[in-house]
């Protein structure tokens, strides 16, 4: 993010070059990424059904808070949109994997790499009904449908789960195609975000940021973790609960807002600083779990 601030700051990319690499980046890279990252899962192997209920109840009751909440707190949809996504949508494809990885190794995080083929299509299923609803005052249903079928993101996650559940094989050299350009996408998709970055816009959403970092760093926290700690997970279950609840706000969420006319900015700055912050909060929780004997 800060090579992509400075890179606008020195010229060397001008602003209205940012909106033409989102939309490289939303319609081509992440979906490259998403495709990659659940292409050859063995979902049927490691399936935990207790923690694929858990975690996707506790994700649906997250978000429909965040809805409420939004709703009642600020009077701006493009806002309102943007609010609900820095609290229910984690970075789970950036930081998910490797958090488990760190902690029990490459070869035991086949629970995680499930858990991530399930979630993030549901994060952008409703990534993309909050945008497609929040865009007006008047909610067409026939308008957020075509969206949802439509959204690139979608189709990438939908081809992934396809491809996993039919153990479809590509050609050797196409999926070294996709691997490489799936690699490139975080990079550019977090350079794109640090080059969107404008701090005067700080003090206009400087209320829905602080409740954008505080819902995702430590209120989504400690409700859903407590009660994971309460329902009996442990070990790389909990792990990748910590992964999916105490994680920042997912870098695609800037992605969207800016190409589905959500509040960019508010969108940009929530992922900047949940990401900045949750280098802190993430150890801390982290710590908690571990000193209380989770994993």
């Amino acid at each position: 993010m800060s090579i992509g601030y400075f890179i606008r700051k020195s010229g060397i990319i001008s602003e209205n070059v940012l909106p033409d690499l989102n939309k490289l980046v939303f319609h081509i890279f992440l979906p490259l990424l998403l495709f990659s990252n659940i292409y050859g899962t063995e979902i049927q192997g490691i399936v935990r059904g207790k923690l694929i209920f858990f975690t996707l109840s506790a994700i649906f009751i997250v978000f429909l808070g965040a809805v409420v909440f939004a709703m009642l707190v600020e009077k701006n949809n493009g806002s309102r949109g943007s609010i609900i996504q820095s609290i229910y949508r984690s970075n789970l494809v950036l930081m998910g994997m490797p958090l488990a990885a760190s902690i029990y190794g490459d070869h035991n995080v086949g629970v995680t790499a499930v858990m991530v083929s399930i979630i993030v299509p549901i994060y952008n299923v409703l990534a993309v009904i909050t945008l497609e609803v929040f865009r007006s005052t008047e909610v067409q249903f026939g308008r957020v449908l075509s969206g949802i079928l439509k959204n690139p993101l979608i189709i990438g996650g939908a081809a992934g789960i396809l491809a996993a559940l039919l153990e479809i094989r590509l050609p050797a050299v196409l999926e070294e195609i996709i691997t490489d350009t799936a690699g490139a996408a975080m990079p550019l998709a977090l350079i794109v975000l640090g080059a969107s970055i404008k701090f005067s816009s700080i003090e206009r959403c400087r209320r829905n940021l602080i409740i954008g970092v505080v819902g995702r760093l430590v209120a989504v926290p400690a409700l859903c973790l407590s009660t994971g700690v309460l329902l009996g997970f442990r070990g790389i279950e909990f792990v990748t609960l910590v992964a999916i609840f105490a994680s920042p706000v997912a870098v695609s969420s800037f992605t969207m807002a800016t190409q589905m006319n959500s509040d960019a900015d508010l969108a940009a700055n929530n992922v900047a600083f949940t990401s900045a912050f949750a280098c802190f909060t993430m150890f801390l929780w982290i710590f908690l779990f571990k000193h209380l004997g989770m994993f």
